[in-house]
């Protein structure tokens, strides 16, 4: 059943709100102050939205330990740690911005960005404008590009499960348990993480880590731009977020393109669609075997998928026996090895450096696949993405808490997709012990007023399985899907397909979606380098 607040006038409940509260100022509110008021959700949202829309951003020069471009503009957006009590506790949320190239008539607002995770930073968008991207030299001449670090992400507020340094620590243990003792000592891992997500966050911020606060922030952004309407790429877990936000603000929606989809039903959210992932990533590490197969002359690795396999067992097992470079074992190798399921323009990268391991250039494995400890800026980065993406997905959702469940499932599904089944396990069990409530997903559907939305979809992703796309595009009424066949790179919009490039330009710029739905062949399959 949708829950709907019944509002006699939002302006009247609003200022009526505003009258009753006690006056807050941003943070913590100071010991003895009477509590924040609580209210709706929605209602918290219009007020932290009426209160940006008046503040703005104070657009000015990104700090310099920010690595951005000086034609790039950085800024700051507050919202509340909790739209219930919008007069309660703040933070801060980094943005940054590139301005339209066009004309002020061809402007058509702002185009704001979630690449994905969740845990992701989009601060990065905007050098799509400043380095003069082909791909987006159209569509920059209408927008502003804007990005910005999610809640918990980055500069905004980030949040922390553990000491980054140990995070990176390597060898870890591998993935795929010989027995129960194995199995159990994962559960203890994933039990003390979580409990250090609790200890090093906090429980006030950690229970307001998700998806649907994720897309409040966004409609707070919206208004500090001064749009009236949201204009929104989100790409991988980025597509859930906009699922989200066209859920709870189909009036706010102008664009929306969502990139390699996540599976919106309530009962995929969240376990459910690890599990189809594991299936999906099987079948892509065997589209590259059979890509590094074809290459043999250049890889000499296999010249068959099964070889290639062959050689894949016995590396695992050669770096289990002994850690290469005394660092890299099978976990460590999965985590280097699976960008190649990800993405197709990994693909030679992968190959190149594990051809060279096996003809004995052992560094090249150790410097792609190990940790950096000197990397102390890129460790707390690392160690904050993934306690991003356990924090939201932990939180958005109940998970299962009998650990037969989960051994049941994993069991079956490793026995004919062994790429990642085990290893995606440890990596959310976190949530079988999750010390905050967990929450129930936002039930995604279309409405009257929400405008049409551009699905865009390989057929062979393994992050986001097909049928994620296949769904939303069922639910989301007048929304066009464009499916990339043959195809499986995660992230279709930034690569080089003239089918689709046109398309998109054509739904940003003019607002046109095709009258049925499009097929598209592939982009251009990977080669090798010339050496």
């Amino acid at each position: 059943m949708r829950r709907t607040v019944v509002l006699v006038s939002t302006g009247a409940l609003i200022a009526g709100v505003l009258a009753a509260a006690p006056v807050a100022t941003a943070g913590a509110a100071e010991a003895g102050d009477q509590p924040a008021a609580t209210v709706p959700e929605s209602v918290g949202t219009a007020i932290a939205a009426a209160r940006a829309e008046k503040a703005g951003i104070g657009w000015a020069a990104c700090p310099a330990d920010w690595g951005l471009p000086s034609a790039v503009q950085c800024g700051w957006v507050t919202v509340p740690v909790d739209y219930g009590k919008p007069f309660g506790d703040t933070i801060r949320l980094a943005v940054d911005r590139a301005t339209s190239t066009g004309t002020p008539a061809e402007r058509q607002g702002a185009l704001l960005y979630n690449p994905g995770g969740p845990g992701g930073s989009g601060m990065r968008f905007p050098l799509r404008v400043t380095n003069a991207s082909p791909l987006w030299k159209n569509a920059a001449k209408a927008y502003d590009f804007v990005g910005f670090d999610p809640r918990g992400v980055g500069r905004s507020a980030p949040i922390s499960c553990q000491d980054p340094q140990d995070f990176v620590k390597a060898p870890k243990a591998d993935p795929v348990p010989d027995d129960e003792a194995d199995k159990l000592a994962q559960r203890k891992l994933a039990e003390e993480y979580a409990n250090g997500c609790l200890e090093r966050t906090g429980a006030a911020v950690l229970s307001r880590m998700t998806t649907p606060d994720t897309a409040r922030d966004l409609d707070v952004i919206r208004a500090a731009l001064g749009e009236k309407r949201l204009n929104l790429l989100g790409v991988s877990y980025g597509t859930y977020l906009g699922a989200v936000y066209a859920t709870l603000f189909p009036t706010h929606v102008r664009r929306m393109i969502v990139d390699s989809v996540v599976n919106p039903a309530r009962d995929q959210i969240w376990y459910r669609n690890n599990l189809d992932q594991d299936i999906a990533f099987q079948g892509r590490w065997e589209d590259w075997q059979a890509w590094v197969a074809s290459y043999d002359s250049v890889y000499h690795i296999g010249d068959t998928p099964s070889k290639v396999q062959k050689k894949w067992e016995e590396l695992r097992a050669a770096a289990k026996a002994n850690p290469i470079g005394g660092v890299v074992g099978p976990a460590e190798l999965l985590g280097f090895f699976q960008n190649a399921p990800y993405y197709d323009s990994t693909w030679a990268l992968v190959a190149g450096v594990w051809s060279r391991y096996l003809a004995g250039d052992t560094q090249a494995l150790v410097e792609a696949a190990g940790p950096d400890l000197s990397d102390t800026a890129g460790n707390a980065t690392s160690e904050n993405g993934n306690a991003v993406y356990t924090a939201v997905e932990c939180t958005d959702a109940r998970w299962p808490t009998s650990w037969r469940t989960w051994d049941r499932d994993n069991t079956a599904l490793h026995a004919a997709h062994p790429f990642l089944t085990w290893a995606n396990a440890w990596l959310n069990l976190p949530c079988a012990t999750w010390p905050v409530k967990q929450r129930t997903p936002v039930e995604v559907r279309s409405d009257q007023d929400l405008p049409g939305v551009l699905i865009v979809q390989s057929a062979r992703d393994a992050a986001t399985p097909y049928g994620g796309a296949l769904e939303l595009h069922r639910r989301l009424a007048g929304s066009r899907m464009i499916t990339e066949r043959d195809a499986g790179s995660h992230g279709v919009t930034g690569l080089v397909n003239p089918c689709i490039n046109a398309r998109v330009d054509a739904y940003l710029i003019e607002g046109t979606l095709d009258p049925q739905d499009v097929v598209c062949g592939p982009h251009a399959t990977p080669v090798p380098p010339v050496k």
